[in-house]
């Protein structure tokens, strides 16, 4: 039986996150049902790494002293999975916006896109999206892109381990990719459709892995909830 003390003195946590939740909605609920099921005034909670509202998949959240480990589960290696929809773009490069421009897609056969792979494997630098939570000049880039203002973003280095195409159905490629901390897989799609001379989108991503970390333990908000107020009554 998990006690107060245990998520004090630290627990580590595997959470399957709903599409359309914010990583910070997913740890303010858990924040909540914890203080709630053990009548706790505050605990520290916190998440290791961000998906974004439009991916799925595995969250590692820390409580108590093992918020200080929080970089460290950082820093470990990413494996997602996902789709990119060849000959169109979105300026969040996902479907978090309308398409703003089409592509010629004729040319790509799938033997093109499994070649232009390789242009990715290794270290590479990547722009982040305007769409997305990075800070520049004291605001977050998604902020100065719905105020409509002009924001140079600066490049990052990233490493792409390994980028694997799953299966090709028309327009749409099934994809995994092994990558460092700090990688935007929405830039990568993006520049996919570049590389392709045509253009790209991400349409789908679910995260599988941080480091050891598998999605295949991690739980749903609604099960960890199940399982702390039986644990806690």
């Amino acid at each position: 039986m998990k006690t107060a003390e245990d998520y004090q003195s630290g627990k580590v946590l595997l959470i399957d996150k709903p599409l359309n939740w914010t990583s910070f909605q997913v740890v303010n609920k858990l924040r909540w049902e914890i203080k709630r099921a053990f009548k706790l005034k505050k605990i520290k909670v916190g998440h290791a790494g961000t998906l974004d509202p439009l991916a799925t998949g595995l969250l590692v959240i820390c409580t108590g002293k093992m918020t200080k480990q929080i970089d460290t589960f950082q820093a470990q290696t990413k494996e997602y999975t996902g789709s990119i929809v060849l000959g169109s773009t979105t300026p969040s490069y996902d479907l978090e916006t309308e398409i703003n421009e089409t592509f010629p897609t004729e040319h790509i056969t799938p033997e093109l896109i499994k070649e232009t792979t390789q242009r990715f494997i290794g270290e590479i630098q990547q722009y982040p999206p305007i769409f997305s939570a990075i800070k520049k000049d004291g605001k977050r880039l998604y902020e100065h892109a719905r105020a409509g203002s002009d924001v140079k973003i600066e490049p990052r280095n990233v490493t792409i381990n390994a980028f694997e195409i799953t299966n090709i159905s028309g327009l749409e490629v099934d994809f995994k990719v092994v990558c460092s901390k700090g990688t935007y897989i929405r830039s990568l799609a993006n520049d996919f459709g570049k590389a392709l001379q045509s253009g790209a989108h991400l349409s789908a991503l679910r995260r599988t892995k941080i480091g050891d970390f598998n999605v295949t333990d991690a739980v749903c908000i609604d099960a960890f909830i199940e399982n702390l107020n039986n644990h806690s009554t």
